[in-house]
């Protein structure tokens, strides 16, 4: 089968050298949607090279490191791009970014798992600079039509909501060329650009990568809950439960709890359909 899960998780680490300036923060910031209004204080953080900070979420972009499409290069896996879909999301951060440097980035695959209809296999990337680690990401990609070989199905974790109202909600328009703006930062995935390819894939135009959507929301959440401090951040996951195209908006529900901000995205044009699940945020 195009998956083989034994060589693809015995493969030895690719290390890579990797680099990122002001201006690639500033760029994966504006394709989060960062900058309105432009002159607003809180928003410069996010797009004046003065006053700049890192939102974590940069972890997933950083020198272009891995990424999603490289991680599905490694030894073992030869699939159809078409058949992939990113199913989650999680950065671990081991201390604050800054906004220019240079790190060694370590890449496997940490996991191939039997979804029965799908395989989803787990890309671990680790980074460190001269001063130490500086984050772990792990990406959940589900390749349709490549489980069923009896494997580990691997953990299923589901983070049920609060029983009461949610302490913010905060709606945030996807613009229509946003997709084409981020995909500057490093995901070329032609899913989110082209109309041709996204037919091919199942739908009727391109999609919104899901790691903007992932940007968005914790930009949300820093700024309402945790006061715009991005190092208050030590850990970020989600589960990517549906998609959200260019022009739409997204509805953020966030519940507030003692070092721990729980979310739910959804797409307001349709119906509040889910887009992120199983999302939390630990901060200090």
């Amino acid at each position: 089968m195009p998956i083989d899960p034994a060589k693809a998780v015995a493969a030895e680490p690719r290390s890579a050298e990797i680099s990122w300036d002001h201006k690639d923060v500033q760029l994966y910031h504006l394709g989060l949607g960062a900058g309105t209004p432009a002159t607003d204080p809180d928003e410069l953080r996010y797009t004046l090279e003065s006053r700049l900070h890192v939102l974590p979420s940069f972890a997933t972009v950083a020198g272009a490191g891995m990424g999603v499409v490289g991680g599905l290069s490694a030894p073992g896996i030869d699939i159809d791009l078409a058949a992939v879909l990113h199913g989650g999301q999680s950065i671990t951060l081991h201390r604050p970014l800054p906004t220019g440097g240079r790190a060694v980035s370590t890449s496997r695959v940490a996991a191939v798992y039997d979804k029965g209809k799908a395989a989803v296999l787990v890309l671990r990337s680790e980074a460190a600079d001269e001063d130490g680690p500086l984050w772990t990401s792990d990406a959940s990609i589900f390749v349709r039509g490549e489980g069923g070989w009896g494997g580990d199905r691997g953990p299923s974790e589901r983070l049920a909501l609060p029983d009461r109202a949610p302490d913010a909600t905060v709606e945030r328009p996807i613009r229509e060329e946003q997709a084409l703006l981020y995909r500057l930062s490093g995901d070329w995935n032609p899913l989110h650009a082209d109309p041709e390819f996204a037919k091919l894939a199942g739908f009727d135009r391109p999609i919104l990568h899901g790691l903007c959507s992932y940007g968005m929301t914790l930009k949300a959440v820093v700024d309402t809950v945790l006061g715009g401090d991005v190092a208050r951040v030590r850990s970020y996951r989600t589960r990517f439960a549906g998609i959200v195209f260019p022009g739409e908006t997204l509805r953020i529900r966030i519940w507030a709890g003692d070092g721990r901000v729980q979310v739910a995205v959804t797409a307001v044009e349709r119906d509040d359909a889910p887009v992120l699940a199983d999302t939390l945020v630990e901060h200090s």
